[in-house]
């Protein structure tokens, strides 16, 4: 992309460049060439005048009188009828510069000039046309790779964002490019990743709701057919027992899709130590809150395993974290807990802000697509709940005010074995 953009600027340029520097060229020359042979016209009719003057008073031709109109270097030719040739100047080289102008009497005054400092003259012109053609093309193509540089990249970023669209990332992406054509386009991404996020949520969830809920039916009606299988009809029995290997087989094909949903909401998830990853994360976050005069606080409790995927939890605090810091106010805090109450199973994550809150009427559609109370998208708190969701967790607002966010994660139940993926659950949740 980079390079058609790269030549198709310099080929413009180089067109344009040529296209004015030739005529430009060509007319120089030919204003050299007319000034010489202008002045040598004018300095030939001016001798003619004055030789026409003494003649007219009686007197002979003197081409002394005439020696400060002869250009340095020409040479002076008067012809007359009654007279022989006179000359002045040097003797006559191969190229020449000739003007003539004719006097009264039937003469002929000749002026002739080296033609030489004239060529010279127009090749010193066409030289400083040719370099204001060339440093117009290199001009030209250090505008053309800035240009096409600062086009490509963010083309490049655009197709990067939509591949990982099309492979199942719904993360978004803040970077925008002071191109309204482009942040048009990832605004659009942007948009779509939440919506894709949801719909693909809500269906590996409507996936599992139904295989479980058909599977446990369908165990009920295996133990009822083999319950008919011992009956003394050995016809009904053996009805019975077609009917039980049917539904055995319905059974095993329910359970795949119920492996398939459970494998498509974990799948990258691992055990991560939250005290490391949220240390990470405020890290990254603490520079920004504070260029706008506030702090980041951390109260983690160390050694908590949280079985997540550490792009999808880092790309969820984030927001929570951009949000408190576009919306919120004061000091923000990151803290983390497990255990009792909340489970043996579970651990938490919070972020809370020490601003206004949120607005009574925006509580219940907090996290809903296009709800924001301070002119954002709404994009952001949809999308972190999707990618909490993805990982079996949970995203609440536990309080309004302060604005407290908690992300309800799961805990490994294959061991604590850190930086190591375990298989996933093959049943229903």
């Amino acid at each position: 992309m980079r390079r058609r953009i790269l030549l198709a600027i310099l080929l413009a340029v180089t067109v344009t460049a040529c296209a004015l520097g030739i005529p430009l060229g060509y007319t120089a020359l030919q204003v050299v060439e007319s000034l010489t042979t202008e002045d040598l016209g004018a300095r030939a009719r001016q001798i003619a005048a004055t030789l026409d003057d003494e003649l007219a008073n009686g007197r002979r031709v003197d081409l002394s009188k005439v020696q400060l109109a002869v250009p340095p270097g020409g040479r002076l030719t008067v012809m007359l009828p009654t007279e022989p040739e006179q000359t002045l100047g040097p003797a006559p080289v191969a190229d020449m510069v000739t003007e003539e102008a004719p006097m009264v009497r039937q003469g002929l005054v000749r002026l002739q000039l080296d033609a030489a400092p004239m060529r010279t003259r127009q090749t010193q012109v066409a030289a400083l046309v040719a370099l204001v053609v060339i440093l117009t093309v290199a001009v030209g193509t250090v505008v053309a790779i800035v240009t096409a540089r600062r086009l490509a990249r963010p083309l490049r970023h655009v197709a990067d964002r939509a591949s990982r669209l099309g492979a199942g990332d719904f993360r978004l992406d803040s970077a925008r490019y002071d191109l309204f054509e482009l942040d048009m386009v990832a605004e659009a991404l942007d948009a779509s990743a939440t919506a894709l996020a949801q719909l693909v949520q809500r269906e590996r969830d409507l996936v599992g709701d139904v295989s479980h809920q058909l599977r446990s039916r369908l165990t009920a009606l295996q133990l009822r057919l083999e319950a008919l299988t011992t009956i003394p009809d050995e016809d009904a029995a053996g009805e019975a027992r077609e009917a039980l290997e049917q539904a055995e087989r319905l059974a095993d094909v329910l359970d795949e899709l119920l492996a398939a949903a459970r494998e498509a909401r974990a799948v990258g998830a691992e055990p991560v130590d939250l005290a490391r990853e949220l240390t990470t994360i405020a890290d990254e976050w603490r520079e920004m809150l504070r260029s706008e005069g506030r702090s980041l606080r951390l109260r983690i409790t160390p050694g908590l395993l949280a079985r997540v995927t550490p792009a999808r939890l880092r790309e969820a605090i984030g927001v929570l974290l951009d949000n408190a810091m576009r919306h919120g106010g004061g000091t923000v805090t990151i803290s983390s807990r497990g255990g009792e109450p909340i489970g043996a199973d579970t651990v938490v994550v919070e972020v809370t802000d020490a601003g206004a809150g949120v607005p009574d009427s925006l509580v219940p559609h907090i996290f809903e697509r296009g709800v924001s109370g301070g002119g954002s998208t709404g994009l952001g708190l949809a999308l972190a709940r999707a990618l909490v969701d993805s990982d079996g967790g949970r995203l609440e607002l536990s309080t309004a005010r302060p604005a407290t966010f908690t992300v309800f994660l799961p805990v490994p139940k294959a061991g604590n074995v850190r930086g190591v993926r375990w298989p996933t659950e093959r049943s229903p949740r």
